[in-house]
């Protein structure tokens, strides 16, 4: 065989290799991308994941506008879409800036510019695990209702009276119609593994179904709309003993 052929085949040889190891890291690639978008905590403002992912041009300059360094564009490897800003609120939360101005930066409206309140922003729910939260525990804490920017809206404290102790249990409770999940809670939780975390809505909420009707929460009754049809007509009473007499039957 001559030399000329054998460099030929040798670097034919390299040339599959390289394109299928390519091929095995774009395959890996589609296959993180696929997974992570359901992880991702997006800036204020953030479009639902579809419209996000089409107007995203992964260009930073939300991140750059950022005061408090909380944004960052994710690289490989990260649960989120390469390129795409995120934040990680154990790290640093979105302080809430009134002006907004990570939204007001973005040249293509995926984060939506008609946002004027950021009270209206929804980056996320937060979530309380009752199982490691120090109030549910029966300790007193409170911090991530002390530490909410929207406290008494977003997280509230209930009084829980204990059976067999005279000491109250005062625990934190979220709603999620007033939780922008800022992450600041998540970020001020004192145990080891934060027991209140912000994810995505869509991994923890349900969905009641239009079907049903909550009489007490909505001033539609309860059974405006249930017919259930005439009654039937009940059957004529049998003449009693005494008026059969009466009317000359015998």
């Amino acid at each position: 065989m001559s030399s000329t052929r054998r460099e030929f085949l040798i670097k034919s040889a390299q040339g599959v290799a390289l394109a299928a190891t390519g091929g095995l890291v774009w395959a890996y690639l589609l296959k993180q991308q696929a997974n992570a978008a359901a992880f991702a905590i997006r800036p204020p403002g953030a479009r639902v994941a579809d419209d996000f992912n089409t107007k995203c041009i992964k260009c930073g300059q939300c991140v750059r506008a950022c005061p408090f360094d909380t944004l960052k564009l994710a690289h490989t490897g990260d649960a989120v879409p390469i390129g795409t800003p995120y934040f990680v609120p154990r790290d640093i939360p979105c302080y809430m800036c009134e002006d907004i101005p990570c939204m007001n930066a973005c040249p293509t409206g995926a984060l939506d510019p008609g946002l004027a309140d950021i009270a209206d922003a929804r980056m996320g729910q937060a979530v309380i695990d009752i199982e490691n939260c120090l109030s549910w525990q029966g300790l007193r804490c409170e911090i991530c209702h002390r530490e909410c920017p929207l406290t008494d809206k977003a997280i509230t404290v209930e009084h829980n009276p204990r059976r067999i102790s005279k000491h109250a249990m005062f625990v934190p409770l979220v709603h999620s119609d007033a939780c922008t999940g800022c992450g600041i809670c998540e970020k001020a939780c004192p145990t080891d593994e934060a027991a209140i975390r912000v994810v995505q809505p869509e991994l923890v909420r349900g969905r009641i179904g239009e079907h049903y009707r909550l009489g007490w929460k909505n001033d539609a009754g309860i059974t405006e709309d249930f017919d259930p049809g005439r009654p039937e007509a009940a059957p004529p009473a049998a003449p009693t003993g005494l008026d059969y007499l009466n009317e000359g039957g015998l």
